[in-house]
């Protein structure tokens, strides 16, 4: 019964990417009626939401570096679900530049890393903020990273963004208690292919570095944004590590 999310609404904003998907898949078994967001792969997240346990779930356009369109998606979430309860900021990008190339780091990348993993981050939130403020006990989960502690990543931009959606969190936890709890996961390497370049080769000789001896699938992470919601209830403002030990 901890784990029951029935009832409640989850919106996933970025749903149709691994992290994504793997929490969509994790809130509906719990019992939540999820939507799930795309920007460009339609059929891709109407097959997921056509597969997930339970029904009612939803695939929605947005693009979290317009603004416009999360206004929108807020109202059709409005409209259709009645409701949000809990909202997953899953959506992001990055692109593999060494840090010592700082050249390769140019101004438009720099702008395009910021706009996506940051601002769309927070203009998300903003539209979805009356919503999840209704019912006085609204939750928002930030997919962050552990290159915004280590500094270490695919580039130094996103790990840079991703510091600032930790700092995000906590000042979000302050300001917007006690009717909506915000809280971040931020994982390790993950089995996907978020980062251009990193295939499975690369993985699992990187998860020999790691103390849990491999990185982690999606559904680890996901299991982690399940127990923000279910299980963490007195949590806020906390950034939930989930990366194997990597980071020690």
């Amino acid at each position: 019964m901890a784990q029951d999310l029935s009832g409640k609404v989850a919106v996933i904003v970025g749903g149709s990417g691994g992290i994504g998907a793997a929490t969509a898949r994790s809130l509906a078994d719990a019992g939540a009626r999820v939507v799930v967001t795309y920007r460009s792969d339609r059929d891709g997240a109407e097959t997921l939401v056509s597969g997930l346990a339970g029904s009612g779930h939803l695939a929605l356009p947005a693009d979290v570096a317009d603004s416009a369109t999360l206004n929108a998606l807020a109202g059709i979430v409005a409209e259709r679900c009645g409701r949000a309860d809990i909202l997953v900021n899953a959506a992001g990008f990055t692109a593999a530049v060494p840090a010592q190339d700082l050249d390769a780091l140019d101004d438009d990348l720099i702008d395009r890393l910021f706009q996506v993993n940051w601002r769309g981050c927070f203009a998300t939130i903003r539209a979805f903020r009356p919503l999840l403020r209704a019912h006085g006990d609204g939750l928002i989960v930030n997919i962050s990273s552990i290159a915004g502690m280590t500094g270490a990543g695919s580039n130094l931009a996103y790990a840079a963004a991703k510091a600032g959606i930790d700092a995000l969190t906590k000042g979000l936890a302050r300001s917007l208690a006690p009717d909506i709890r915000v809280v971040a996961v931020s994982p390790g390497m993950v089995d996907t292919g978020f980062v251009p370049g990193r295939d499975a080769a690369a993985n699992a000789k990187a998860g020999q570095t790691i103390p849990l001896r491999r990185v982690a699938d999606p559904a680890d992470v996901a299991d982690a944004v399940l127990a923000c919601a279910t299980l963490l209830r007195y949590s806020t403002g906390t950034i939930v590590v989930t990366d194997g030990g990597r980071s020690l």
